[in-house]
């Protein structure tokens, strides 16, 4: 869309970003000149009546914010089906660039920046106003050092549409709250929890939760323990691991209460009686209500019972003598290891001892020689096939048992083979955008890079979607070995509009049709002109002026001359003596004129050899005098300045 004008006062320059539902470029007021930013809505979100009123009110709520960290929003409209946003345009760059520039962030610097993206959001929480989608890409940083967080609005205008097309829930996943990935209501701490994370990478200069695919993200924030900060940087100081520990727990009833509250944290936690303060603890309710087992008459009997001791049977006993128990227990055992020892001998008979052997290592070789080392031990190999995205195919991947086992002769040792990358089929991408698009490649274990996507003209496509991909929907591939490339469209190319001026209507037709373009036949206006007084010449192509960056297609409407001069203009004819002196020839002569058919216009240039008189025809309006200026050897010689009133007509 660069070149093209919205509203008739945006004046499109160049992209300069864009996501899945909008595509950010750089503009120019036309009427305020000055730089600004201006966020198209891309086409297929366009058509949706509910999408198309929540981003604008969204919009227009977000235009009531006024704060020095918050990008502010001038305009919003509509140009035929494109709805566009205006918005302050900062020159500069995003927080996530500043930090997978240079790494962790100085303690003092993360701190700072993190108080004004909250000082941003505790002014838009006091006006109903959530982000939802709060990430080092949208914080920008200007060249002046000034914070300021954007797409305030957007989030929340996308919610029922982003379900709808994608299926999929709002945000980030990285920088996801708890309760945003369960889908549940998101809040004011919902922004708190991601700015929680933000501060974490810019400390830590690394994301506390990744994983191989957008729901395993997601699962680690909603299950897995916050990795701590001082862990991955112990020059973080405590004080300020506190605040994100706290903005980080994921019961959003112990984070901070209000982004107000966050933020004077954050303007006190690097005061030195605060540096080496005790560690954040999640409080522990010990009143809180708990279920206990029900106690059972055995779990009573387990620690006693009452009542009185039976009577002792000692006394209604005869004893015995102590010799007697003696001779008992001595015949016992011996007779014990005499049986012991014959029955020992009859095993060792009946099953002969088999020797150990070491279990041999033969992990990361090919199962062929795996097979002659386990065979080498006397053992017996047993392979099992499974497949593997990084191990070759006939490598072993693990072995069980491993060594330093040991094991009998002709027990049997596991081999599990790589059979290579598991072959898939390939996924049909035609008519998702981009983002869906990249999304299902890298889900299906595809390798994505800048060359994966081609940007492509299409007028059936519209923009953003996916025209055609290699390999085909249906075909099978492995994802590790199988190079993808998809083309997108980029909507209608776009051509530069000539300059049609002064060239008739014929010719206008056919320099058009060369670069796609159509001359709206029913809109052709004729008008007298001062310029001409022959018939259809083109005067101006407006609104479509010269150099502009035009679709392909689009219908030119073109004003054209009627063969007249307009009622109040004046045409006459006005005598130039040139004279040549005794002795010179060839003289070079050139007349020019300036009148209401423009600015040095050459009438004549010729050489003379003899005095001259020329009658040089002018065109006066009311708005434009004419002069005449002389010229002899490049050398201005004379002028003449004729005046609309002067002339009686």
């Amino acid at each position: 869309m660069e070149g093209q004008r919205l509203g008739g006062r945006y004046q499109l320059e160049a992209r300069v970003g864009g996501g899945g539902m909008a595509i950010v470029y750089r503009a120019k007021d036309l009427v305020l000149n000055r730089p600004v930013a201006v966020k198209v809505l891309r086409s297929q979100f366009g058509t949706d009546e509910d999408f198309v009123t929540r981003f604008r009110r969204e919009a227009q709520a977000v235009a009531s914010l006024s704060h020095p960290n918050v990008v502010g929003v001038y305009d919003v409209g509509q140009d035929g089906d494109t709805h566009y946003m205006v918005m302050e345009y900062v020159e500069g760059y995003t927080l996530k660039e500043l930090i997978t520039r240079n790494g962790a962030l100085p303690v003092e610097d993360a701190v700072e920046i993190a108080a004004e993206i909250c000082d941003a959001l505790e002014h838009a929480h006091a006006n109903q106003i959530i982000h939802r989608d709060i990430k080092p890409h949208n914080i920008l940083i200007g060249k002046n050092g000034r914070i300021k967080v954007t797409d305030f609005g957007i989030a929340r205008a996308v919610t029922s549409t982003t379900i709808t097309h994608t299926n999929s829930v709002l945000g980030s996943v990285h920088y996801f709250s708890p309760e945003q990935a369960r889908g549940g209501i998101t809040a004011e701490k919902s922004d708190i929890y991601s700015l929680g994370i933000v501060l974490y990478e810019m400390v830590t200069g690394q994301l506390p939760f990744s994983g191989e695919s957008p729901i395993s993200v997601a699962l680690k924030h909603l299950q897995e323990p916050l990795p701590e900060p001082r862990q991955v940087n112990p020059a973080i100081p405590q004080s300020v691991e506190n605040v994100i520990l706290k903005a980080l727990v994921k019961d959003p009833s112990y984070r901070y209460a209000s982004a107000r509250e966050m933020l004077e944290d954050l303007e006190t936690c690097l005061l030195p009686e605060r540096l080496d303060e005790d560690k954040f603890e999640i409080p522990v309710d010990e009143e809180a209500t708990r279920t206990y087992p029900v106690i059972t008459p055995e779990m009573l009997e387990s620690h006693g019972r009452t009542g009185t001791p039976p009577r002792k049977e000692a006394e209604t006993k005869k004893k015995r003598p102590w010799w007697m128990k003696t001779a008992l227990w001595t015949g016992a055992i011996g007779l014990f290891f005499v049986l012991a020892f014959l029955g020992f001998n009859l095993i060792m008979e009946l099953f002969p001892s088999v020797p150990e052997v070491q279990v041999p290592h033969v992990e990361g070789t090919s199962v062929t020689l795996a097979e002659q080392r386990i065979r080498e031990k006397k053992l017996v190999p047993k392979i099992v096939e499974q497949p593997h995205d990084e191990i070759e195919k006939g490598i072993v991947i693990s072995q069980d048992p491993a060594p330093p086992m040991r094991l009998k002769e002709n027990a049997v040792v596991t081999l599990y083979v790589s059979s290579g990358q598991e072959a898939i089929s390939m996924p049909n991408l035609v008519t998702m955008v981009r983002t869906v698009a990249e999304n299902e490649l890298k889900a299906k274990g595809f390798t994505v890079t800048d060359s994966t996507f081609v940007e492509k003209e299409s007028d059936e496509v519209p923009e953003g979607q996916v025209i055609n991909q290699f390999p085909p929907a249906g075909q099978q591939v492995v994802p590790g070995q199988t190079e993808v490339r998809v083309e997108i469209s980029k909507g209608r190319g776009l051509v530069k509009m000539p300059d049609l001026r002064n060239k008739t209507l014929e010719q206008a037709r056919i320099d058009l049709f060369k670069l796609g373009l159509l001359v709206d036949e029913a809109a052709i206006r004729y008008e007298p002109s001062y310029v001409t007084e022959k018939p259809n010449i083109v005067l101006h192509s407006h609104p479509h002026d010269p150099g502009m960056m035009v679709e392909k297609g689009t219908a030119i409407q073109l004003t054209v001359s009627n063969g007249q001069f307009p009622a109040d203009a004046k045409i006459v004819s006005h005598p130039i003596y040139v004279e040549i002196l005794e002795g010179e020839s060839q003289v070079p002569i050139k007349i020019v004129v300036s009148d209401a058919r423009g600015n040095n216009l050459v009438v004549l240039d010729e050489r003379i050899d003899e005095s001259r008189q020329f009658d040089v025809p002018v065109v006066l309006s009311p708005q434009k005098n004419a002069t005449i200026k002389v010229f002899r050897s490049d050398i201005e010689a004379s002028q003449v300045q004729i005046n609309y009133d002067s002339v009686q007509y």
